[in-house]
């Protein structure tokens, strides 16, 4: 892969939140003999902030 670049917006309707994630991404590949795959392949983990917790 040669570049990948990530934009997330966060839009509020009403009470809810949406999150749009845009991936551009660019791959290459090649060979001298045989068969290359390029591939764009993502592997995406959206994690939920923890709550701050007030200390006592």
């Amino acid at each position: 892969m040669l570049q990948s670049k990530v934009k997330t917006y966060r839009y509020r309707i009403g009470q809810k939140q949406f999150i749009v994630i845009k991936i551009y991404q660019t791959a290459r590949a090649s060979a001298k003999m045989g068969n290359a795959l390029a591939s764009n392949a993502l592997n995406i983990q959206i994690f939920k902030k923890q709550k701050k917790r007030k200390k006592r």
